[in-house]
Parts: structure tokens; sequence; C-alpha cells
């Protein structure tokens, strides 16, 4: 080896380091900040529940009265304003004729749990907990809006909303006529059309708005939507998203939280959209594309809870004496699959509209694995089935290297009595020692960095997939074999003999620190099987402590990759299956005895040694 490239003992030590940072990340994360978190959010309700301030008028564009009393469910809420009901293929619920809001929104597709007994709600009034809710409005030159949040329409007739077949709401004001025409299609986007009479006898010039306002703090109305959601933020982008003209903007719930708005330019010139998203759904304002419009983000306070505020403004309009102006605003509330946002994209002309599902940073990568995932579920009829053919055909092109790396790892463990040899005879002369390891490498023609290859080009394949099986809906309450749901943890559990004890899997992982323990399932555990496996074709390191850390390490990660989606550790639990049959057959091509081989003559009783020797 030349002697500028690091040795054993150095990348060893390096892989030591990087264990040790992964286990004490890990730690920290499930035993301080977890606590301290949870303490936190707990220290502060009690606060906003013994100081609640008298509300006020917030600032921003858009003016607010007191907040209302805040009904016990969602049902009574819904009891307490008229409203026009609306169903869909896609959705179902009500407009609120106050404000003519969409504020009550369920997803017909998605459920709760996957049970599928419950319809999974995404928008919720204004006055039940975690409200949640967007719709349009018009502003004067200057003073109050004439058409704002809690401006009463009419319903003109009395037919539910549905796809194709629109409803008309009526509000008059100042002289001013406005005709709102609400349609649904068969997926989420709701389009307000606004027919504006001027009867006032001079000309008016008015600015159109949007608005999307979500009700208290940020993890409660995360879960309050989807169960655990707020738990993932460090994975993926939960807040506020969009894409002004080709630029995609971003802020997470937690900044905006400490009142840090969109970064850079708020204005588009000519087409964009803007929205909050969850991790699977986003309720989105999509403005009149073609012209310009601004974005603003208020945090504004209600009571005792935060209130996040998101506001598009668009171009003036005059409207003249006697004249009317008609204009076209849209709503997305639903679910981000991807071929329901690419159809937005191409058929409206919705910029960078598939980027509301966040890709990540290797997005060259997760957007074709996503492609070949959807392909092959088509052709194979199973997620799960889809994601074993996708490994498969991940390793294909990866095979000239895994041959090398694994030639390179055969001839080292046929290295480890030398190298042996060399550190007992030179363990007081490390400098020697070193010297005369770099001269059996170059005499033997090895190379023990080239079996760390492989490693390095499957680290952004491990991302990218990871990234794709989590963020994208497809994967979410699907099924395969005794798991429920690839996107949710191994449902099995130690705790309850994987299932032969009447205890739930769900209550032994529940169990404070224990759970972590003995709430490991099946996919996990065969994890850190196959990785136990995968090191014993590898040299062993000749130091005594590193090699113990790399016998810890197939048990860490069983208990890390134990809260990881089921998806994924099935993916990884084949892919070492099938890298560990590689390496075997290379490993017997180069005449190298395995432990997989004493471990065999040893069962048959060919050999009197034992396994371990």
């Amino acid at each position: 080896m030349p002697p500028n490239q690091p040795g054993p003992d150095q990348t060893r030590n390096l892989i030591l380091a990087m264990i040790l940072m992964m286990g004490f990340l890990f730690a920290y994360q499930t035993f301080v900040v977890g606590p301290q978190e949870q303490a936190r959010r707990e220290a502060a309700r009690q606060q906003a529940t013994e100081q609640a301030e008298t509300p006020g008028t917030a600032p921003g564009r858009v003016a607010e009265p007191a907040a209302p009393a805040v009904a016990e469910t969602v049902e009574e809420a819904l009891q307490t304003s008229e409203r026009v009901v609306f169903d869909g293929p896609g959705v179902d619920g009500s407009v609120n004729l106050t404000g003519a809001r969409l504020d009550d929104l369920k997803l017909k597709r998605h459920f709760m749990t996957v049970e599928r007994d419950d319809e999974l709600r995404l928008l919720r009034p204004e006055n039940s907990a975690n409200g949640y809710y967007a719709t349009y409005g018009w502003l004067p030159e200057q003073g109050r809006p004439v058409i704002g949040v809690n401006t009463q329409w009419r319903q003109k007739g009395s037919a539910p909303l549905s796809p194709g077949n629109p409803v008309t709401l009526i509000a008059e004001r100042g002289g001013l006529t406005f005709e709102r025409t609400l349609s649904l299609d068969d997926n989420y986007m709701f389009t307000y059309t606004d027919r504006i009479v001027n009867n006032s006898g001079e000309t008016r010039r008015l600015t159109p708005f949007g608005v999307v306002r979500r009700h208290g703090e940020f993890r409660e109305f995360l879960d309050t939507t989807d169960p655990g959601a707020s738990g993932l933020s460090a994975i993926v982008h939960l807040g506020l998203i969009g894409v002004l003209d080709r630029d995609l903007k971003l802020r997470k719930y937690k900044p905006l939280s400490n009142e840090k708005g969109i970064k850079g330019d708020t204005i588009a010139e000519s087409a964009g959209w803007m929205g909050f998203t969850d991790k699977y759904w986003m309720t989105a304002l999509v403005p009149r594309q073609g012209e310009g419009f601004e974005t603003e983000f208020n945090l504004r306070e209600r009571g005792d809870e935060p209130l996040y505020e998101l506001l598009t403004q668009g171009t003036a309009v005059a409207i003249p004496a006697g004249g009317e102006a008609q204009i076209e605003h849209r709503v997305f509330a639903g679910a981000k699959r991807l071929e329901v946002l690419r159809s937005y994209e191409d058929e409206l002309g919705l910029p960078r509209f598939t980027d509301a599902i966040d890709w990540g940073m290797f997005w060259f990568l997760t957007k074709p694995f996503f492609q070949v995932l959807l392909w092959l579920e088509g052709m194979i009829g199973s997620f799960g089935w889809a994601i074993l053919a996708f490994t498969v055909l991940v390793k294909l092109p990866l095979i000239p290297l895994y041959n090398q790396s694994y030639k390179s790892m055969a001839k080292m463990k046929l290295l480890a009595e030398p190298m042996k040899e060399i550190q007992e005879k030179y363990k007081d002369d490390p400098k020697q020692r070193q010297q005369e390891v770099m001269k059996l490498y170059q005499r033997e023609k090895a190379n023990p960095i080239a079996g760390c290859l492989p490693i390095l080009a499957t680290i952004p394949i491990f991302y990218a997939l990871y990234k794709t099986l989590f963020v994208t809906l497809e994967m979410r309450h699907e099924p395969f074999g005794y798991l429920r749901d690839l996107s949710a943890p191994d449902p099995t559990a130690i705790g309850n003999l994987f299932g032969l004890l009447p205890w739930a899997a769900a209550d032994v992982k529940a169990i404070p620190i224990l759970g972590i323990i003995i709430g490991i399932g099946v996919l996990p555990i065969l994890y850190g099987v196959t990785m136990a496996a995968l090191q014993s074709l590898s040299p062993p390191p000749p130091d005594p402590t590193q090699r113990m850390v790399m016998m810890a390490l197939p048990v860490i990660l069983t208990f890390v990759f134990g809260g990881f989606a089921a998806g994924l550790v099935l993916y990884w639990v084949w892919n070492n299956i099938l890298s560990l049959m590689q390496q075997y057959f290379i490993m017997r091509r180069n005449g190298v005895e395995t432990q997989l081989d004493k471990l065999i003559a040893w069962l048959r009783g060919k050999r009197g040694d034992s396994p371990a020797e």
C-alpha cells in the first residue's frame, strides 16, 4: 500500500469512531432529548392554562376577532354554522358559509389506522381543537377586507357540491355583488371562481388574497391529523412549502414557531403555489397562474394558542362602475400521491408541484427509485415483493464492485495469521509493526481499503431508498405477509413471544426503556443475525477492543432498526442475505474457510473443534 494511504489501524479507528458516535446519538436522543422535550411540552401546556391572555386583534393584513369558544368535538363545531356539503371520489366534508372556508375535509382513500375504520381528517373548523382551514377573499385599497374570512355567504340553491356539480355562493358588500362558484375535481383540488359586479357607481380597485390558517402548537396539530407525525421533523420536511416561479421555498414548523418566516424573495412573477405540508398531506393555495403574487407568513396568537397563518396576495383588479371582473383561484387539500401531483403539474401548469413530496438531497436517486418501485408493484401486484425485486435490481450493477471487494476481503482473511504474527512480534515497536504490515500488503498485493468500497457505494443508495420508502404515500398501510403496514415498524415483539402470548405488541413496545429491548420484532432480529453472519466472513480486527465493538455492532443496529419502517428493514435484510450468498461464494472460490464452513462441519461431526475456534 502506498505510504500516504491510511493503514488498517486508522481505518478501523475511523469505523470505531463512527459506531460510537452513532450509538451515542441514538442513546442521547432516546434517554435525554425525548424526556426533555416531553417535559417542555407539558410545562408549556400548563403555563398556557394558568396564564391565558385576553385575546385581541393580532397584527396582519386580515383582521381577526376574539377567539371563539372551542367545541368539544369536530361534530359539535360543525353544528354551529351553515354549510355546503361536498362529496367526491377523493374527499368528503363541507364548506363553511362563514368566509366560504374549506374547513371540514376528510380523505376517503386514506384512514387513521390499518383497520380502515375512520377516514383521515385533514381540515377542521376554527372552533374545534387544532382548527385548520383555507379560503380566499378581497382587499380594498385601504381598510379591512371587503370579503374576508368571516364574511357571511349564502348559497344559491341547495344542491351539494360534487365533481361536475359546482355550487354558487352570493355576498353583497358596498355596492359590489360577489358571485363565487365552487367546484371540485375527482381528487383534491377546489376551484374558487369569483365574479364581481360593480354597482357602486364608481371604479373600485380590489386585491385578491388567500389564507391558510392552522391553530395550536404544531406538534399537537401534526399528531391530531396523523398520530406520531410530530416526531418525524428531523427526517422529513414538515411545515411551510411552496414554489415561487421555479424557486422551492421550505420552512419547518419549529423555526416558524420562533417567528422565522419564508427565506429569500417572497414574490412570484407569474406562477407558483404555497401551503403547509405534513408527511403525506398538504393544504396549499394556488393563486391565479400567469400573474404575479406575493406571500407572507404570520405567527399570531388566538387566546392561549398560536395561529400559523399563510397569506398570498395577487395583482389588484380595477372594476369600472357598472362593469364586472372574474378571477379564479384554487385550493389543494389532500394526499401527496405522486401521480395526482404530476397531473396538476401538467394540466394546470403548476411549477414543481411533485416536489411537495420531500425527495431529499439525493432526489436524483429517490425519484427514479420510486418510479421503478411503482413499475414493479404494477407488474408484481405487491409493494413488498416490489421492494425485494428492487433490491436485486440495485445490486446487479454493483456486482463487479462487490466481487473485487470480496476478493480483497478474502485475501485479507488469508493474511490474518501473518498479521497476528507481526502484531505479536513487534507489539512494543508500533513504527516497525506498521512498516512490516505495509510490506506484507505490498508483497501479497492486498488492499484493506478495497473492502470498504461497496459500503461507500451503498450509503447514498441506502439513504435514497430509505427516503423513498419513508416519504412516499404509496407504502402507507400496505400489507405484506404478517406485516400490516410497511410504512410502520415491525409489529411483532420479543415480549409477547411474537404473538404467542395474549399481549399486544404495541403495549410491549410502549413500556419505558424495557420496551426498547423486548419490543424488537422479527425483521430487526433477522437484520442483526444476517449482519453478524456477514461479519463472520470478513477478516476480524487485530485489536481486541475493536473486535469487541464490531461484534456488538449487529446488536446495536438491531435496536436502531427496530424503529425503522418495516419496508426499509425488509430491504436491508434481503440485501444482507444476497450479500452473504455472494461473499460466501467468492470466499470459497479463493480457498478461504469461513466460520460458516466450520459450523457446517461441526454440525456434521466431521471435526472435533468448536465452530468458534
